[in-house]
């Protein structure tokens, strides 16, 4: 079959429909350029749900398990962000950043003194 030769069923060419569309184009002209898609992004979207540094608190630091409740109440918080509970997940995010807080400032205060003591005792004896 050639090129030019016409299409069993339609009779047609087979490239009739790009010519008609550059036909309309040459006629009509080019569409005009249309608006650019703006997407407006609010702060409030942007709630951050400290579920990293839950799993961090939870791996490293769960001084009296704070970190696996400040991770639970993160999951929360990201959960109500999905579902579009704005209200919702800042509480959520809220609780999770206190708990945190909490982990990480007891399970230092810990450490140093874990640290602190048996430093004190050996001087003690010496």
């Amino acid at each position: 079959m050639s090129h030019s030769s016409p299409n069993l069923f339609t009779g047609l060419p087979p490239n009739y429909e790009t010519r008609k569309e550059e036909h309309e184009v040459a006629v009509l002209g080019s569409p005009p350029n249309p608006a650019p898609t703006v997407i407006h992004i609010h702060g409030e979207t942007a709630v951050p749900d400290h579920v990293v540094w839950s799993l961090f608190n939870t791996l490293f630091m769960n001084c009296f398990c704070l970190g696996f409740i400040a991770f639970a109440y993160s999951v929360k918080s990201r959960d109500r962000k999905m579902v579009g509970d704005l209200a919702g997940a800042k509480t959520y995010a809220s609780t999770a950043k206190c708990l945190n807080i909490w982990a990480l400032v007891l399970s230092l205060l810990g450490t140093i003194m874990l640290i602190i003591i048996p430093v004190i005792v050996i001087q003690s004896r010496g």
